[in-house]
């Protein structure tokens, strides 16, 4: 059973779905989750709170502040360490509710959300295990490779620039988040991107908005979730890297994987960075997590 839920963030209402299986009088396990760099909650999440309901799970499935159904200002924009608190307060108001087991709560997270609960898992312990999907590792590694650094000066200098005039009271710049053409400035100018976020936002979520704030670029550049990685033990870590992913490049989640320590695992699914959400590669990420929220969730575990 589905069913709209808001809770305090800190001030601000965040917006998103509780489902609840049939589980019978005891206490369930619960799963938090929340989704990427601008994408909301109706862009394939939903198929997998079910997956992870009709596994027996409670799951809370919330838009990031700033989009979507949930509040916040400014609209669009993207601060990745208010999203994991936010993901912090998620797991407060889920741990309060009748008929879930608070000592019993995974987080799920996928790209840039991926990254979040690597930290989330590092920082607080209520979190018994973690699921990290296509995860965004390193801020400063991923500029490297996507600007050209002889570009790196002006890019700074913009970013300079819409400081200053937020500083004297003007509204903040905007980014296109994809584009399709790719020669112009985005926040993911990968040509899948594009075709995703364009594609999904008809079908699914028709009201998502193509655009981010300057800032937000800002501040992905100077988001590490990777540097975490070695602290979520003994927290339990499943990692799902796909092969051949170029938003949030493979080799630096591999690497990041290997710096975890136990208990981890590793999937590695086919195709890019956006195939884990649909079609075959959904199944195998979808059946992974569930398996492993089975495995560290059931009442057995401490």
């Amino acid at each position: 059973m589905r069913q709209d839920v808001s809770f305090n963030a800190e001030g601000v209402t965040l917006r998103g779905w509780l489902y609840k299986p049939d589980s019978g009088t005891s206490a369930c396990a619960a799963v938090v989750m929340a989704h990427g760099y601008s994408a909301v909650k109706e862009m394939y999440l939903d198929s997998y709170a079910d997956a992870f309901c009709d596994a027996g799970f409670a799951v809370l499935v919330f838009d990031n502040r700033n989009f979507g159904a949930s509040d916040g200002t400014p609209r669009y924009e993207i601060d990745p360490i208010q999203q994991v608190r936010d993901y912090r307060n998620a797991i407060s108001f889920i741990s309060s509710l009748d008929g879930i087991d608070k000592n019993r709560i995974g987080v799920w997270g996928s790209s840039y959300s991926g990254g979040h609960v690597l930290m989330l898992g590092a920082i607080d312990r209520r979190v018994k295990c973690v699921v990290s999907q296509v995860p965004f590792v390193s801020g400063k590694q991923l500029i490297d490779r996507a600007v050209r650094p002889d570009h790196l000066p002006a890019l700074r200098a913009t970013l300079d620039e819409d400081r200053m005039r937020r500083f004297s009271g003007e509204i903040p710049a905007m980014i296109p988040a994809v584009s399709e053409d790719p020669a112009l400035p985005s926040a993911m100018p990968q040509s899948d991107a594009w075709e995703w976020f364009s594609v999904t936002a008809q079908s699914r979520a028709p009201a998502w908005k193509n655009e981010v704030t300057l800032r937000s670029i800002e501040m992905l550049m100077e988001y590490e979730p990777g540097c975490y990685v070695s602290a979520i033990s003994p927290t339990p870590l499943l990692m799902v890297v796909a092969a051949a992913d170029h938003v949030n490049p493979g080799d630096l989640q591999l690497g990041a994987f290997n710096r975890a320590l136990e208990p981890k695992k590793l999937v590695v699914i086919p195709g890019g960075h956006f195939d884990a959400y649909a079609g075959p590669s959904f199944d195998v990420s979808s059946s992974a997590a569930v398996g492993w929220f089975k495995q560290h969730l059931s009442p057995t575990v401490s």
